[in-house]
């Protein structure tokens, strides 16, 4: 057994497909419109669904906006070096809602960002990279 995907209502296909393909380095893999149910399914990942957890974007023609609720908490990615990819989520219009930096009471390095319908999405540090500030540009994945 493992765990194939999590699925996330969104209010605009659109701009969700553009932050976590543009700006996370997601790829689209695939999509699909149901008309008699009036939604569209878009799966993105980092890799293909055979070996991979993806996300299923659902977008239900016509809902606009979405209540997130007190129970979701975050959906997180590993990356090799988060101050690099915090830089280039910025750079290609993301939102960084915390800055890298140490967990607290514990000392991994994590980092939080903002999808279009303010899901969270926190990065944490694989490497041990994490104790060195870098400006280079490199990809999230």
């Amino acid at each position: 057994m493992r765990i194939l995907h999590t699925m996330l209502r969104v209010a605009d296909l659109d701009a969700s497909l553009a932050f976590y393909c543009d700006v996370l380095g997601m790829k689209l893999l695939r999509r699909k419109d149901y008309p008699n149910g009036k939604f569209t399914l878009a799966f993105v990942g980092y890799g293909d669904e055979s070996d991979n957890t993806v996300l299923e974007l659902t977008y239900n023609w016509g809902v606009s906006e979405y209540a997130l609720g007190d129970a979701y908490g975050h959906i997180a990615i590993g990356v090799d070096d988060i101050y690099s990819a915090c830089n280039d989520i910025k750079t290609r219009g993301g939102t960084v809602t915390r800055e890298p930096g140490p967990m607290k009471h514990g000392s991994t390095v994590i980092a939080f960002v903002e999808d279009p319908d303010h899901y969270k999405v926190e990065l944490i540090q694989l490497s041990s990279k994490a104790s060195v500030t870098t400006t280079t540009s490199t990809s999230v994945s």
